[in-house]
């Protein structure tokens, strides 16, 4: 039901039916359009089966056929929804028509069509009509024609059978709804519907995803660079005018600009082998202070050579040298622009004053390092290669942590005012077996804070006479010594070399009164504690200055005073 009024199903019309519908006539208005009659019931009505309880769903009589008459006007004329087209008054009807009534279930005929719910009902606009009228009656185009056989069935599709291959297409749920007629297409299945357009969406946001991640990763580029470069310009750091040179002449780098124009570099070849060797300027008149185990091997003015801080190299002669002392000094000729070192005092050099050595370690010219001093008048020994002692040196040394290393002999340890305070000369190697020369009885030569320095003080007088007599001149006490005592000091020998007296006669031991047997513990009140150490104490002095000697003669403690003597050095 559907406001009142009944659901129509129809049938298909046949082809007598169609051709027993009358032409309408033409209308009066000119207009072109053909509208159809009304539908009337027929004169007999069929066959009614006996009405079970309930409620009749038709309308009958009069009301219905109006009903009917009016449904069928409205859809002819567009103003209400399509049904299919009625079967004519005195028709005979193929099937009887079909009561609902509530109440009451029934089995459908085989050939009897679902009903389908009508959709209310749309007001449409007023068709047009599209030409001018024919004069043939021709139906107006787009409008169906007495002779249009009514729409097919809607059924719901059949389903799949089993061995069709392919996906199934999903089932409608419920009856399938009305489509538009068209009374001049051909029948058969729907036409399918065109593609549906691709959206332009996804590939708007496809597109700004991509856009985003490669401006990320430019950006995130140029982000790091700007980090780690400062900008996007070149980096320019700031830096100190290269004019500003000026330095206190005590700091270290004061001391080497002022030292280095006088300290050399010395090449040594002979006896088939060669070495290097470091030594100042003293005059303008070429003489240069260097160790006697640098040059010991040079036999000529040919085998030494002298290369300067400045480049210049020049042949240097062989002056005077002593082995007692480990000094030397060689002269170089025709060269201008000397700058001689000045020489402190030794005696005035405290513990732990600054001190800068300047050398040449393992052939490394002008290498400058410092440190302070760390002992004084520390009796060392170096040489005795040759096994017989004339080769042994004795130094009263001052002690140094200044790096010294082979290369730095002969060089100048200097005071806070560019002043040499002594000549470097030994170094105490890890594993060595005492105060050795560089290389000398040193199972690991190099540097480990322990070096020692021959002082200026002893080292000018030392250069002094090698420059005017080419010999240096021994301070000595004219007694033989027995090396081989154990006990604490410096023995007196009973016998001498060679089977002489222990003590000279009518020298300085013996005009003060010494004996052999006696043992000397102390010189200038100055403890020794074996014949080496008195050795050095007494280098350390002029011949002809005054010593006071302590000594023990049979459990007894004796103070001898005596003036030193002279010996020719070798």
């Amino acid at each position: 039901m559907n406001n009142g009024k009944p659901n129509w199903w129809s049938r298909p019309s046949s082809a007598p039916e169609a051709a027993r519908i009358p032409a309408p006539p033409p209308s009066g208005d000119g207009d072109g359009d053909f509208p159809l009659p009304a539908p009337h019931p027929p004169t007999t009505p069929p066959a009614q089966a006996p009405e079970p309880a309930g409620t009749d769903l038709r309308a009958a009589g009069p009301a219905g056929a109006d009903a009917r008459a009016a449904e069928a006007e409205a859809e002819t004329t567009g103003t209400g929804p399509q049904a299919p087209e009625p079967v004519a008054a005195g028709s005979p009807d193929p099937a009887p028509s079909v009561v609902l009534t509530k109440g009451e279930p029934r089995d459908p005929a085989p050939e009897e069509v679902p009903h389908v719910q009508d959709p209310a009902p749309v007001p449409a606009p007023q068709a047009q009509p599209l030409h001018a009228p024919d004069e043939y009656r021709t139906p107006p185009y787009g409008e169906p024609g007495p002779w249009a056989p009514a729409p097919p069935v809607q059924r719901p599709p059949a389903p799949v059978p089993p061995h069709q291959q392919g996906p199934v297409p999903p089932h409608p749920q419920g009856p399938a709804p009305w489509t538009q007629y068209d009374p001049w297409g051909v029948g058969g299945p729907a036409l399918p519907p065109p593609p549906a357009k691709r959206s332009r969406k996804g590939l708007a946001v496809a597109g700004a995803l991509v856009f985003a991640l490669i401006t990320g990763v430019i950006g995130g580029g140029i982000g790091a660079y700007v980090e780690r470069n400062g900008g996007l310009t070149t980096v320019e750091l700031p830096q100190s005018d290269a004019k500003d040179t000026g330095r206190a002449p005590e700091s270290v780098a004061g001391i080497a600009a002022s030292a280095l124009p006088g300290v050399v570099t010395l090449h040594v070849r002979g006896g088939g082998s060669s070495g290097t060797g470091t030594g100042f300027v003293l005059d303008t008149k070429g003489h240069i202070l260097t160790n006697n185990h640098v040059v010991d091997g040079a036999r000529s003015s040919a085998d030494i050579s002298v290369t300067f801080s400045s480049g210049e190299t020049a042949r240097a002669k062989l002056v005077g040298k002593d082995t007692g002392y480990d000094l030397a000094v060689v002269q170089v000729t025709g060269v201008s622009g000397l700058k001689p070192l000045p020489l402190g005092n030794s005696d005035g050099v405290r513990v732990g004053d600054p001190v800068v050595a300047i050398g040449a370690p393992f052939d490394l010219s002008n290498t400058v390092t410092s440190g302070i001093i760390s002992a004084k008048e520390r009796p060392i020994t170096a040489g005795g290669e040759k096994g017989d002692g004339s080769d042994v040196s004795y130094v009263d040394a001052l002690q140094t942590d200044a790096p010294i290393n082979p290369g730095n002999s002969g060089g100048p340890l200097l005071d806070s005012k560019a002043r040499v305070i002594g000549i470097n000369s030994a170094i105490r190697a890890a594993g060595g077996s005492g105060g050795d020369g560089e290389g000398g009885g040193a199972s690991q030569p190099g540097s480990i804070g322990l070096g020692f320095a021959i002082p200026i003080n002893q080292g000018k007088r030392v250069a002094e006479e090698l420059i005017n007599t080419g010999k240096a001149t021994h301070p000595v006490i004219g007694v033989s010594l027995d090396m081989q005592y154990n006990g604490d000091g410096a023995r007196v020998g009973q016998k001498g070399k060679d089977g002489t007296a222990s003590v000279t006669p009518g020298g300085p031991a013996a005009k003060a009164g010494l004996r052999p047997g006696d043992v000397i513990t102390k010189v200038d009140g100055q403890r020794v504690h074996n014949g080496e150490e008195l050795i050095v104490k007494i280098r350390a002095h002029r011949p002809g200055d005054r010593l006071e000697l302590t000594l023990e003669r049979d459990g007894k403690e004796l103070t001898k005073t005596l003036t030193l003597g002279s010996s020719q050095g070798t």
